[in-house]
């Protein structure tokens, strides 16, 4: 991991931020920060922009204008193969639905992006387990996500997150498809484990209390954060 230049500001900021689908603009100016260790919660309606404000921080979409820099490197200047493996070493995303493979066990899940960063299988398999245990689904290493809970398979989502050490987690909507139970023990997991690694999270979530795990909070309305943040 880059242990690198963010002493000095945020580690990873948003400027500016414009992109629109077609004639929608989902995003007109947003600027957002994030510092190291940071949980960070963006709420909003539906609609709002917060999933592409998302993309356009994790480097997934570039936005139309405006900036985003990750400890000093701006990542609309990065060729797509290191952008690529920022997503794969430094960068964890977990969706609404986890978007598991179906056809790969829980512990394989879990253990694909560490054997994609060179882990050998059977370090890998070892290591996903000690992370299912960490998110509380020990024993689920052979199921696969169709014979899980939606907060068991939400788990092992959040498990391979984390599994590679990212610097920063992007949960958009973690606890959008679970009952309030299962979503309480989500995010519990997801931010003991934060902590406990100083993992920034970036929250994206409509639900106040989801939010209310985060350290701070952002309302993003209309393609616009408020408050408006000075980027530095």
């Amino acid at each position: 991991m880059n242990d690198g230049d963010n002493t000095a500001g945020p580690l990873l900021t948003g400027r500016g931020l414009v992109k629109a689908h077609g004639r929608t603009e989902a995003l007109r100016g947003a600027t957002v920060t994030l510092g190291a260790g940071e949980i960070l919660a963006v709420t909003g309606p539906s609609g709002s922009g917060k999933s592409t404000l998302a993309h356009c921080l994790s480097g997934i979409t570039r936005p139309d204008a405006g900036s985003v820099t990750y400890a000093g490197q701006r990542l609309e200047e990065l060729p797509e193969k290191r952008l690529s493996e920022l997503r794969r070493t430094e960068f964890g995303v977990v969706f609404q639905f986890g978007q598991l493979i179906p056809e790969l066990t829980a512990a394989d899940n879990v253990a694909l992006p560490l054997m994609l960063a060179g882990t050998g299988r059977a370090e890998a398999r070892a290591a996903a387990g000690e992370w299912l245990e960490r998110f509380g689904v020990r024993g689920q290493e052979e199921a696969r996500p169709g014979e899980m809970s939606g907060g068991q398979a939400q788990r092992v989502a959040l498990a391979r997150a984390l599994a590679t050490g990212p610097r920063v987690v992007f949960a958009d909507e973690p606890t959008g498809a679970l009952d309030s139970l299962a979503g309480e023990q989500v995010m519990t997991a997801l931010v003991h484990t934060a902590r406990e690694a100083g993992t920034a999270v970036l929250l994206i979530t409509h639900d106040a209390q989801v939010a209310a795990y985060a350290d701070r909070e952002v309302r993003l309305c209309d393609g616009v954060v408020t408050p408006q943040e000075v980027a530095a």
